[in-house]
Formats: C-alpha cells, sequence, structure tokens
C-alpha cells in the first residue's frame, strides 16, 4: 500500500471515529426509562435530582422577566426531577421531533395539558418571553433566541402511587454557525411526584411543648391515616407517644386535637372525617396511653384552615394534618 493510501485510509478512519464519538452521550447519562429519545439522538446534557421544586410552563407566556411577571403561567410540583437534553440527527424538523414525542407520549397513557408553537407560546417580540424563560441556563447557546422556531408540550400520567409531569421543549437552531446550525435539540423534564420519603425529622415532646409554648398550637404530620379513613395506621405510634410524652410531663395542660384536610372532597365530609380523625388521636391516647379524656377535646375544621396551596400535591399533604392547640 502506498504513502497516499496509507493517507486517505487514516483519513477515513479519523472521520468515521470523529462521527462516532460526536454520536455518544455524555458520560453517565441515560434516557428516562418512561420517555425514551427520537432515534438517533445524542444526550447533550443530563440531571437527576431525587426531591426538588420544578417549575414547568402551562399557558403562553406573555412578559418577559420571570415567572413573577406571569402569575398562572406556571405549574409548581415537587418530587423527583430527570432532565435529558438531545441533539437531534440533522436534516430533522420540530414539527417532525414534536409529533414523536406527543405520539409516544399519548400512546403511554398520558394527557397533553398544554402545547404551542412558535409565536402561540406568547408574548412579544413573537414567542421570544416563553423562549427565554423555558430554555434551561446551560443550553443558552443551542436554544435561545430561536423562538421562530420552538415548540412545547406538557403531559401528565396520574397512576395510583403517583403522578408524573413530562415537558419537552424543542427550538431548531437557525440562528448559530457550525456543526449545530440548524440542529434541533430538545430539552426533557419528567417529574415524578411521588411522595417524598416521610419521618426523617421527628416532632418529639420537647418540640412540642415549645411549640406549643411559642405558638400556642403544632402541626403534627407523623399520624397517619388511609384515604377516606379515620382508623390510626401503626407507624404512627412513635408521634402517639410522644404526645403522651407530653401530656404526662405537663399534667396541668389541655389541648385541642384538631384534625384538617386538603379540598379534596365535599366540604361537609371532609369536616366529619377531620373530626373521626382529631378523634381516633383522642381515643387512642386515652385508652393506651392513659391520658384523661377530660383534657382532651376533638375537633374537625376539614378544609378550612389550609397552611399551604391545595393547588399541588406537596401543598395538599401539608393541609393534611392533626394539630394540636394549647387551651
Amino acid at each position: 500500500m502506498t504513502a497516499r493510501s496509507l493517507w486517505k485510509l487514516f483519513i477515513l478512519i479519523y472521520v468515521a471515529l470523529a462521527q462516532y464519538a460526536s454520536a455518544q452521550d455524555i458520560a453517565g447519562a441515560e434516557d428516562h426509562p418512561m420517555v425514551s429519545r427520537y432515534a438517533g439522538a445524542e444526550i447533550i446534557k443530563y440531571e437527576k435530582q431525587a426531591f426538588t421544586e420544578v417549575s414547568l410552563a402551562q399557558t403562553p407566556i406573555q412578559q418577559r422577566g420571570g415567572k413573577d411577571k406571569n402569575p398562572g403561567a406556571f405549574l409548581e410540583l415537587e418530587g423527583k426531577l430527570t432532565r435529558v437534553a438531545y441533539r437531534i440527527p440533522e436534516g430533522r424538523s420540530t414539527l417532525e421531533v414534536s409529533r414523536n414525542y406527543e405520539e409516544a407520549l399519548t400512546g403511554a397513557g398520558f394527557e397533553i395539558l398544554f402545547s404551542c408553537k412558535n409565536e402561540e407560546c406568547g408574548g412579544k417580540p413573537a414567542g421570544r418571553p416563553f423562549n427565554e424563560i423555558v430554555t434551561p441556563k446551560d443550553l443558552t447557546v443551542k436554544m435561545m433566541f430561536h423562538e421562530k422556531d420552538q415548540r412545547y408540550l406538557l403531559a401528565r400520567l396520574t397512576r395510583e402511587d403517583q403522578t408524573v409531569h413530562v415537558a419537552v421543549y424543542i427550538t431548531k437552531a437557525y440562528s448559530i454557525g457550525g456543526q449545530d446550525k440548524n440542529r434541533v435539540f430538545v430539552n426533557t423534564q419528567v417529574v415524578e411526584s411521588a411522595p417524598m420519603q416521610s419521618g426523617m425529622v421527628k416532632v418529639d415532646a420537647e418540640a412540642m411543648a415549645k411549640g406549643l409554648d411559642a405558638e400556642g398550637h403544632i402541626a403534627l404530620y407523623g399520624v397517619y391515616f388511609d384515604t377516606d379513613k379515620a382508623d390510626i395506621k401503626p407507624e404512627s405510634a412513635e408521634t402517639l407517644a410522644e404526645i403522651a410524652k407530653l401530656m404526662k410531663s405537663q399534667p396541668s395542660l389541655k389541648v385541642l386535637i384538631v384534625g384538617h384536610t386538603d379540598n379534596a372532597g365535599a366540604l361537609d365530609y371532609n369536616r366529619s372525617l377531620s373530626e373521626r380523625r382529631a378523634k381516633a388521636v383522642m381515643d387512642a391516647l386515652v385508652s393506651q396511653y392513659k391520658i384523661g379524656a377530660e383534657r382532651m377535646t376533638a375537633l374537625g375544621v376539614g378544609m378550612a384552615a389550609p397552611v399551604a396551596s391545595n393547588e399541588n400535591e406537596a401543598g395538599k399533604a401539608k393541609n393534611r394534618r392533626v394539630e394540636l392547640v394549647k387551651r
């Protein structure tokens, strides 16, 4: 083989290896099991958090300057976040990529909550505010200022044990040069709103006493009930024991035991349920820990005294509680 032939072979191998390398995912990245990639795409950004706050656009965005200037435009969630960003193979359109994601999500049982394209995504100049807010900071060069060819969809899947939201933002890099010019980029966010690991922070008798002295009441999240029931679950024993310890350490203390619910269900039903739950706590303290019934009064207020918004699962979880109120 001549030197010239060897040189040509070297060039061919180099080009092939360069193309192979450029098509590889970044180290440690992987697709989310519920959202596959567009065929031939490569992962360029990857992020995973066990429990965090996430804001997903759920309406067109009219004002530049962030979430505060666009009230109601974002769905506020808490849960496990997986963010995967892809570079799509050359020659693809945002429409083709968007249709593939939509078909895959609806086929898996997801409901499309919101979608938009180009200027329909809102604001002036046409579609720019949406593009500026939704584009992640680490993808500014590849995705920002491409609002003339952008598409977005927000989908939800509700299962027995969790709710999953998926946001897919797609742009075409028509205003930059180099190898990324006219390439389509996709940023996906999957938020799994399963309950966080609870019981990591215990409210003991001492903390209860301090709360009652400082505020006159304290919320307890360690008393558990099955949905729509007033039967206390076994894992509530530790909190009940701490309430009993508090009552025994302060023989003159009298309290209201107040049940609270979120806003799911009818007003009268929730009031009744919350009262039955409060009464169950009182009965357990009397029967199991020998606390005098005359020192406790069980009340239920249902959804009437929320401590957080009922617009999201995290807020609803905070509103479902039992409180001790000092008499």
